[in-house]
């Protein structure tokens, strides 16, 4: 019998003696030679000059697209990030289809992948950019995306402020067959707080469960004919009208106007939102911000816990409070908890919040809210008497600062490599108590902190330990 001049994989992997998914993943990734004779088809010279044992070797035994799906959850972070659904099977399919992996066998919609290829994308900085690239949301993985309740995104959808990309048919078999689910693009998704900066996305997000939609308001849009005017543009991009005005006489490409006035000229939203993105005007949030901080133990040592999504609020007088918020796990919360439950609350050693400067507060720190919201995530807040505004001023003087802090004299001892003394620098006047000296008491006033300070006693004197803000 003549032998074969055209195989397709299943002949190929059989003229080898190899598996199919072998032969695939060795096709999909270079192993062997291109299909030469059509699409998915090879000639007889590219499968005889194929090596049956690479071909073998390199697929170590495929794996389901629902393990594929935890190893790339697990990847994303653990605990998982907020506002970051868990990887699905059907996700697999998508990132398949996307090029990003090899369909090696099984479903179509949740294929069998190389383990390998898997470890490979989940090393992936981009991999969140990736998910929401190549990858639809139905409407409950949308509203964890989102971080909010099912309620308020099913507004958002009724209101037209996101649109339908398409939707799947899921069998719930026990949970009474077959059911349509709608699809969302993730980007579009995460785009909505860079969008519509106009609403509080804080109080949506933090809406506790049982409470009206604060959307439940919100006025409709057409999302297939929403203009913006140029000030609207700006708004979306953070800037200027202005700048929106040179961009439009410098870029050829930016997206003509579908109406208005020439004073008053009207853009299409999807158009000028797909322009900003090519330009890297806006990006879509992909990671969500998140604050460190380092708690000392009663007994000693310390404990590092973390705030998603973190909102630092420094208080404008020396008798209020500074505060810190954010998402938590229930573990870090119990911690937090435990570590500020005292009477004289906790010590923060080191506070790392993206946008500020690193921080420590040496006492005060009690816990002041810990509320569980409608989307189910755990929202947490921290405060402590005022300290932190005069450190945050560039300027010497001015805002809230505590002129009781550690202070010790000239001499070798003194650790301040910045200043000729440690502790505190006092400025020359205080526009409360006018000359502002260097007092162990509680003073308002302007002031600079040494930042090398260790708390040493210096020649001439013995360092204070007082309840205030030291830096880190």
């Amino acid at each position: 019998m003549a032998k074969r001049e055209v195989y397709d994989e299943y002949e190929a992997a059989s003229r080898l003696r190899v598996s199919v998914a072998a032969w695939r993943w060795a096709a999909g990734s270079g192993l062997v030679l291109a299909a030469d004779a059509g699409e998915r088809l090879w000639s007889r010279a590219v499968v005889e000059a194929a090596d049956p044992e690479a071909v073998r070797a390199a697929l170590p035994g495929p794996v389901g697209a629902g393990v594929a799906a935890d190893r790339l959850t697990q990847a994303l972070g653990t605990p998982l990030p907020r506002c970051r659904p868990r990887v699905t099977a059907a996700a697999v399919g998508h990132l398949v289809r996307a090029g990003l992996l090899v369909y090696l066998g099984g479903e179509v919609e949740f294929p069998d992948v190389h383990p390998d290829q898997v470890a490979v994308l989940g090393r992936r900085r981009d991999l969140p950019a990736l998910l929401d690239r190549h990858v639809p949301l139905g409407p409950d993985q949308a509203a964890v995306r989102l971080g909010v309740r099912r309620t308020e995104f099913d507004v958002l959808v009724e209101r037209g402020y996101v649109a339908l990309v398409g939707s799947v048919e899921i069998d719930l078999k026990r949970q009474g067959g077959v059911t349509t689910v709608a699809l969302y693009t993730a980007e579009e998704v995460a785009l909505l707080p860079v969008v519509w900066p106009s609403l509080d996305w804080r109080v949506v997000r933090t809406v506790e469960a049982g409470r009206r939609s604060p959307l439940a308001s919100l006025d409709p849009v057409d999302p297939g004919g929403y203009r913006l005017l140029l000030a609207g543009v700006a708004r979306i991009a953070r800037v200027g009208r202005a700048a929106v005005v040179q961009w439009r006489r410098r870029h050829d490409d930016f997206p003509a106007p579908v109406g208005g006035t020439g004073v008053h000229p009207e853009f299409d939203r999807a158009a000028v939102l797909a322009w900003l993105l090519a330009h890297g005007k806006i990006e879509v949030p992909t990671r969500t911000p998140t604050a460190a901080l380092l708690m000392a133990r009663p007994g000693g040592g310390t404990r590092t816990v973390r705030l998603d999504d973190p909102l630092l609020t420094l208080a404008e007088d020396a008798s209020g409070e500074d505060r810190l918020s954010g998402w938590s796990t229930d573990d870090d919360a119990d911690t937090l908890a435990a570590l500020t439950g005292a009477a004289s609350g906790g010590t923060l050693r080191r506070l790392t919040v993206p946008g500020s400067a690193v921080w420590a507060v040496s006492g005060g720190v009690q816990v002041v809210d810990r509320v569980r919201t409608g989307a189910g995530g755990l929202y947490v807040a921290l405060a402590w008497p005022a300290g932190l505004r005069g450190a945050a001023s560039p300027r010497p003087a001015g805002g809230v600062i505590r002129h009781s802090l550690p202070y010790s004299v000239p001499g070798e001892a003194c650790v301040c490599r910045r200043q000729e003394r440690g502790g505190l620098v006092p400025v020359g006047w205080c526009a409360e108590h006018g000359a502002a000296g260097p007092a162990v008491e509680w003073h308002p006033g302007g002031g600079l902190r040494c930042a090398v300070l260790a708390g040493k006693a210096g020649s001439g004197g013995a360092a204070v330990a007082v309840s205030g803000t030291l830096p880190a």
